[in-house]
């Protein structure tokens, strides 16, 4: 039995659902739209949005269902935030429109065209904040942001997200390293 799916989704002021082949929910940052499987059917009472499902085959995608169309009303009504830090001497980023720079230690700066939807503000070039109303494209670029170079285990430089635990491993030791 899934207790995810189960749960009422308030609805804030400001937020429209319209139900069709797919949830379209609508609000002051944007639109956004989430699929319905077969067999799972959301049900608008009052300023509560409940999804239910035809058998219990089906619990899995009824929380899945259930915390993607939370998601998208949470996006479209308040929006989310991902930040990231660079760390690294030298390291330092830089946004002019949809085109972030990224001077990582390479030896050529690299451009981040952002997508739409997403914005980004950079604080004192090391502290980045990536805003927008979809939680899943947030995370993916985000993600992609931190792929380009990957916190060290050894001097823990790089891109990594706002209070990521590291572990630091010592270096190598012995007669020969000096």
């Amino acid at each position: 039995m899934s207790r995810v799916g189960k749960k009422p989704i308030p609805l804030p002021s400001g937020v429209k659902i319209k139900i069709g082949a797919d949830l379209q929910v609508e609000g002051p940052k944007g639109k956004l739209s989430v699929p319905l499987p077969a067999g799972i059917r959301p049900e608008q009472k009052g300023n509560t949005l409940e999804f239910v499902r035809d058998n219990d085959k089906l619990a899995a995608l009824h929380g899945l269902t259930r915390a993607l169309a939370a998601n998208a009303v949470t996006g479209v009504s308040t929006g989310f935030t991902r930040e990231l830090d660079i760390v690294g001497t030298g390291y330092r980023a830089d946004v002019k429109g949809k085109v972030a720079t990224f001077t990582l230690g390479y030896s050529h700066p690299i451009e981040f065209i952002l997508p739409k939807g997403v914005d980004l503000k950079i604080d004192k070039q090391t502290h980045l904040v990536l805003t927008g109303s979809d939680r899943e494209e947030i995370g993916q670029v985000a993600a992609l942001m931190r792929s380009l170079r990957p916190p060290d285990p050894y001097k823990n430089k790089g891109v990594r997200y706002m209070n990521e635990v590291l572990r630091k491993k010592a270096g190598k030791t012995g007669a020969g390293a000096k």
